[in-house]
């Protein structure tokens, strides 16, 4: 029997609990999961890539405790496909909110495609309590005094108000 492994990546800026609803999701899927940490400059992340890393690491920890599979965080910096091949992987995990999320990724798995079709992608849809939530507004919301905790993990909150502070 073959090990499946997938990649989940993102930027992570910060890790929400929708992005932790899809990792324990994935999990279910496949038997190693690396969740890749993209450095990602051009959206002007809030947390470096290390706080990132680390902050990824502090949540996802306790998702595989209880799955029993191996979930790994690495940065990375490089073309995604590259990356993917670089962690033998043999699927690309995404998360789907909303119909202009599939928009976007439907152009992302056609020019993946082209570059190895060997790795498929996997949508999961988000589930209906976390459609709404986006890093973005997370972190609009922490900035201007709004109250996160329905969004991300009280760790993840509390290094969110410490930047804001």
């Amino acid at each position: 029997m073959t090990r499946k492994t997938a990649l989940y990546p993102g930027t992570f800026d910060p890790i929400t609990n929708g992005h932790l609803d899809i990792i324990a999701r994935a999990v279910k899927l496949v038997d190693h999961l690396v969740i890749g940490v993209a450095s990602n400059d051009d959206k002007g992340p809030l947390f470096s890539i290390e706080e990132r890393v680390e902050i990824v690491m502090g949540e996802v920890q306790a998702v595989a405790e209880k799955s029993g599979k191996i979930i790994e965080v690495k940065p990375f910096s490089s073309l995604l496909m590259h990356f993917a091949e670089q962690q033998n992987a043999d699927i690309i995990v995404r998360g789907l909110r909303a119909v202009s999320d599939f928009e976007y990724e439907f152009q992302m798995v056609g020019m993946n495609s082209y570059l190895n079709d060997e790795i498929e992608t996997v949508f999961l849809m988000a589930a209906p309590n976390h459609q709404a939530i986006a890093s973005r507004l997370v972190k609009e919301i922490a900035r201007l005094g709004g109250d996160i905790a329905g969004f991300v993990p009280p760790a993840v909150a509390a290094r969110l108000l410490a930047k804001f502070a």
